[in-house]
């Protein structure tokens, strides 16, 4: 069975929404841009530090694109 959490809309100015699945630890992310990446091999800490962010562009950027791999699920708007 998957354990996948809400999507979860966000006060950002970079992000829209994120989920995160904890049985895949995969995280889901929408950008502002319309651009959606997927992150591989997340810990759900990581998933509850982003949560806890005051800012999650500022997280995105220092914790989670630097250290977890990658791809693109929704090439962002033009």
């Amino acid at each position: 069975m998957r354990v996948r959490m809400a999507r979860e809309y966000v006060t950002s100015t970079s992000i829209v929404w994120f989920e995160f699945d904890v049985q895949t630890r995969m995280l889901e992310i929408e950008f502002i841009s319309g651009g959606v990446y997927r992150y591989f091999g997340v810990p759900p800490t990581v998933a509850d530090e982003l949560r806890a962010a005051d800012s999650k562009g500022r997280f995105v950027n220092e914790i989670i694109k630097p250290r977890y791999r990658c791809e693109r699920v929704k090439a962002p708007r033009p």
